[in-house]
């Protein structure tokens, strides 16, 4: 079974709790590099390195000022006497603080991300290893189409979410940048090599030329990666779906006896950590549209955005990190039913093969339409009357005039579509040694 995903870790990240010790941490470095220009008296700093923020008299102050910033602003001078407080938020505007944390809080729930994706990316390629040789139906538009091998399958989404990874290390980079540079970005009251001490000492980049604001193109990018991601599970998710319908019934979810998969029909086996899966990245596709609309401000900056993150950006990363442990539990642990991935390779009655049907024709010397129209007509002959296309290809009189049996026979040999899998392996760094034993039905 797997079970109700209930990770606290990034919703630590996003709490408010969290949200004001970062806070702290930029103004106690601001308060650091101002020190460094001989600015901040050093008793002065000391004071506000061991500052704290109440969070409940914070509260109590919000409701009559109606601003989080000062409301944070004069708790946390509480902490630290007026004296201090002369010191504290020097030179600074409320974005300062704000966009220079969430900066930190983005940069923190990336780490958290890419640790799953990793998780993820060796599950799937373990799985992917362990059936290099599993041989399954390929199917486009949904329609069977030629074998390959279930291994190569995960080899793409190995590969597919290695590309992810990168995207997301890159969506990282954009928006680990903050902004210590005033109301509407001069540096009319706080220098710029202050700005650059405070940003190294937090592990951030300098936005070259901001507005009182970072500029939220780099938070489109960020929520459009994740929404990326989020797409990629969902494509394989569907898959799962698919590949567990009764007619199909290669690939099953994880299913403890103890489960129910139905309130009426006790035989019911859903795949309903997929669909939900499905669900959810749905829900983070949402989120870019409004990411997006956040790029469009007011001059130096409104407050439009502000509202509209406080929901997305947390939430995105928190959905994300959810569909991304329950795929890892899901691809762990589900069950695969080889011999019935090669029952439905049989299905057609050897009607697959048509392709290597037609091209020996052609190469026994066969015009190429004659020999598609041919095969064509014996390969639908074969899957409607369920008769072997083999059988079909060797009674034929003009296929007997070009093709010895023994030719015949070799059309139908599954080598050929396996041939180049160990290539696809090596080209996306997966070994080609079998080393996990297969949990298979």
């Amino acid at each position: 079974m797997i079970p109700r995903y209930t990770r606290p870790e990034m919703g630590r990240i996003w709490s408010e709790e969290h949200k004001i010790e970062l806070w702290l941490r930029v103004e106690i470095a601001v308060a650091e590099a101002w020190a460094e220009q001989g600015v901040v008296p050093p008793e002065m700093l000391e004071r506000i390195r061991v500052a704290r923020c109440d969070l409940a008299r914070m509260r109590e102050i919000e409701a009559e000022v109606d601003h989080d910033v000062i409301a944070f602003i004069r708790a946390t001078v509480e902490s630290i006497g007026e004296e201090a407080g002369r010191y504290f938020h020097l030179g600074l505007t409320s974005s300062d603080v704000i966009d220079t944390a969430l900066a930190l809080q983005l940069v923190e729930a990336s780490d958290l991300l890419l640790r799953d994706l990793d998780q993820l990316i060796a599950v799937v390629g373990e799985q992917a290893v362990r059936h290099r040789r599993t041989v399954m139906i390929g199917r486009t538009h949904g329609v069977h189409a030629e074998p390959i091998t279930f291994g190569f399958k995960l080899a793409g989404w190995y590969a597919e979410l290695q590309r992810q990874r990168e995207r997301l290390q890159r969506a990282r980079e954009e928006v680990r940048v903050g902004k210590i540079s005033g109301a509407v970005g001069t540096h009319a009251h706080v220098p710029p090599e202050v700005e650059e001490a405070v940003l190294a000492r937090l592990g951030l980049r300098v936005d070259p030329v901001s507005t009182q604001v970072v500029g939220r193109d780099r938070h489109a990018a960020f929520v459009a990666t994740l929404a990326g991601i989020g797409a990629t599970l969902d494509r394989f998710a569907t898959e799962i779906r698919h590949l567990q319908r009764t007619e199909v019934r290669e690939l099953e979810e994880p299913f403890d006896p103890s489960n129910m998969g139905s309130s009426a029909m006790p035989h019911k086996r859903n795949p309903h950590e997929s669909e939900r899966m499905t669900g959810l990245a749905r829900l983070l596709r949402s989120y870019v549209h409004a990411a997006f609309e956040n790029v469009v401000l007011w001059h130096e900056r409104d407050i439009s955005h502000s509202s509209v993150e406080r929901v997305i950006l947390p939430d995105a990363c928190i959905v994300l990190d959810f569909l991304l442990a329950s795929m890892t539990h899901l691809v762990r642990d589900w069950v695969v039913y080889p011999e019935r991935m090669q029952r439905n390779v049989d299905a057609t009655h050897g009607a697959i093969f048509s392709q290597r049907a037609m091209l020996a024709l052609v190469q026994a010397g066969m015009d190429r339409q004659r020999a598609y129209r041919l095969v064509q007509r014996l390969a639908r002959e074969a899957w409607e009357r369920e008769i072997s296309l083999r059988e079909l290809l060797l009674a034929d009189a003009e296929v007997q005039a070009l093709l010895s049996p023994a030719r015949v026979e070799e059309i139908f040999n599954l080598e050929p579509y396996l041939r180049y899998v160990d290539v696809a392996f090596q080209r996306v760094g997966l070994p080609v040694e079998h080393k996990v034993g297969a949990k298979t039905a």
